[in-house]
């Protein structure tokens, strides 16, 4: 089974800064305690919380349903890429334990954070039975 996908998700930045200060603890519900650090270190927190409310909404997209917010984390790699660690049902829903794996891309201007996500399933295994044909090129 092919689950290679794509998810985009756009969000303007000034509906999620209103959502935040009308609603205290929304950013508790949405985000985990890793992500609240590193976007609250920041002077503006909205941009990054709003980059990575659109990765959140772009994993979904890319798995085909919803998932829990708390189970998508939005991370540094070694070399400070972003990247995403599912925990719980989300990333059995997401087949993580089957070896799918995502790469992120986030970004923001002072209106909008944008953020895709790509979904790539591992490549299939051949049989044991069956010839391997290598290939040169």
């Amino acid at each position: 089974m092919d689950v290679s996908a794509l998810g985009l998700d756009i969000i303007e930045i000034h509906r999620l800064r209103q959502a935040l200060a009308r609603h205290p603890r929304l950013a508790e519900r949405l985000f985990t305690p890793a992500e609240r650090a590193y976007c609250d270190g920041h002077a503006d927190p909205a941009p990054h919380y709003s980059a990575r409310f659109a990765a959140k909404e772009a994993v979904a997209k890319a798995v085909g349903r919803h998932l829990h917010w708390q189970e998508v984390e939005v991370m540094a790699d070694f070399g400070g890429r972003p990247c995403l660690r599912l925990y719980g049902l989300s990333a059995q829903w997401a087949g993580v334990h089957r070896g799918v794996t995502f790469l992120l891309s986030l970004s923001h201007s002072r209106d909008n954070a944008v953020a895709a996500v790509i979904m790539l399933s591992p490549p299939p295994s051949l049989p044991e039975d069956e010839p391997y044909q290598r290939v040169i090129v």
